[in-house]
């Protein structure tokens, strides 16, 4: 069992970027697990903008976005890229620094 202590979590706001194409259903997907993850995760300590390369292609280029849907934790640091629909739940919270990759990251803690 992997014991958790929240102080090990980052506790200062979050500021996150969310790059979609359109109104897919892959993009919508993404939104939709993006704010829920936000809801019960950082509530009242984060910031989600949505941006849609369609509308505003120059957005990619500060961030070298090349695939989308990606998910782009800018702060707290280290800046960090996560691509898909952020269905996987356990691997969008690791990325966010939010939850402990699992039981083998302990042998390296």
């Amino acid at each position: 069992m992997t014991q958790h202590d929240d102080a090990d979590l980052p506790q200062g706001p979050y500021k996150l970027r969310l790059f979609i194409t359109g109104s897919t259903p892959r993009s919508t997907r993404a939104i939709e697990n993006m704010r829920r993850i936000c809801a019960e995760n950082l509530e009242g300590r984060f910031d989600l903008e949505v941006v849609d390369i369609y509308q505003n292609p120059e957005a990619t280029k500060e961030l070298q976005i090349i695939a989308t849907p990606t998910l782009v934790k800018i702060l707290p640091e280290p800046l960090r890229r996560i691509i898909g629909d952020l269905s996987d739940r356990e691997r969008v919270l690791a990325g966010l620094d939010l939850a402990p990759l699992g039981e083998d990251d302990q042998a390296h803690s």
